[in-house]
């Protein structure tokens, strides 16, 4: 065929994986913008289930335009009864790439409902068969750094001991470190070895992905993530964290007799350490969040006088370690109903804004 490129003599074609489209990125921000815009109207009014189904009802309706087979490995909500996008649920149009997917359409339900900083809508997308399956475990412990201590590190060396290195690494003191705990009970004797050790601490309700994020990007004031959080969250995380070139440690903390049961008869090993390469083994990962309520550097969603409704967004892609920060201007009428169960006018309106 005239201008066909053949192999040279001797030679052979090497058959190399399908890497995902790089476009991917941007259609995982309309997913994430639709969670988002539908989730705001509830900021601050005390339901965040409302909330979240308004997201989870966005988020796969604009998630079937797609271009993708994906299969969800992380759906968010069966832990605490919520709305969910359920484990192996198949999203996308049914076209190539195969995606393995990991959502939380709203990544703190209490902070959305009290109105507080660092809820986000959120997904990850990696090749299918290359995402980590907790099955039935849905705690961990968690230890996130930036790229400068990826591998100072070690989850199972004491609490003083990875301040210690991470200030080395860091070249600065310890006790100018800063880590992200979230606020749970469990956590009072980890908080009491941070303030020891002489580094300080700031403590979150919820919202352990925001937490990783704020870890593993540079200069946002938090330096580690230290703590137990939900095993979806962690693979969410990793995505992020391995295009940012940070570290993530895991480790399995069953948080009950039945949780710790369930592992045993499945013969997991609680005490083992899953790093990055184990929670997301391709390097071809997507990651985008789009921020509900504001946080360090992502501006919430915010109604515009004359202009509509404003969205800010976080796109990265770990094969090529881009970072993308997206500012997205949405045209919405005051009377559209954004999917809260009342009509559907307001989740087509959504819909039809980010998928245009």
């Amino acid at each position: 065929m005239a201008g066909a490129t053949v192999p040279p003599e001797g030679a052979a074609w090497v058959d190399r994986p399908e890497r995902v489209d790089r476009n991917l990125g941007m259609e995982l921000v309309r997913v994430t913008e639709a969670a988002a815009l539908s989730a705001a109207p509830f900021m601050g009014r005390g339901d965040g289930k409302a909330g979240d189904q308004a997201a989870v009802n966005a988020m796969r309706a604009v998630l079937r335009t797609v271009r993708m087979t994906g299969t969800v490995i992380i759906g968010e909500g069966e832990k605490d009864d919520a709305p969910m996008l359920y484990n192996g649920e198949e999203v996308g149009s049914g076209d190539s790439p195969e995606l393995d997917l990991a959502v939380d359409p709203v990544e703190g339900t209490r902070l959305l409902a009290l109105g507080r900083p660092n809820a986000i809508a959120v997904i990850a997308a990696s090749p299918a068969g290359s995402m980590w399956n907790p099955g039935g475990s849905y705690y961990a412990a968690k230890l996130v750094v930036e790229a400068g201590a990826r591998d100072a590190v070690d989850i199972r060396l004491p609490v003083s001991e990875n301040l210690r290195r991470t200030a080395e690494a860091l070249g600065r003191p310890v006790d100018r470190l800063t880590v992200f705990v979230l606020d749970k009970p469990r956590h009072e004797e980890l908080v009491r070895e941070i303030r020891a050790a002489g580094a300080r601490v700031t403590l979150h309700t919820d919202g352990d992905v925001m937490g990783a994020l704020l870890a593993a990007y540079p200069d946002t004031g938090v330096d580690l993530l230290m703590g137990t959080g939900g095993t979806p969250e962690a693979v969410i995380a990793a995505a992020a964290v391995k295009a940012l070139g940070g570290g993530m440690q895991v480790r399995r903390d069953p948080q009950s007799g039945e949780e710790r049961g369930r592992l045993e008869k499945e013969g997991v090993d609680v005490d083992e350490v899953l790093g990055l390469d184990e929670l997301i083994s391709s390097d071809d990962a997507f990651f985008s969040a789009t921020a509900i309520t504001g946080s360090p550097f992502l501006q919430g969603v915010r109604y515009e006088r004359g202009l509509g409704v404003s969205t800010e967004s976080l796109v990265i892609r770990a094969g090529s370690g881009s970072i993308r920060h997206i500012r997205g201007m949405h045209r919405l009428n005051s009377e559209h109903i954004f999917g809260d169960g009342r009509g559907p006018e307001g989740l087509d309106q959504v819909v039809g804004v980010v998928t245009n």
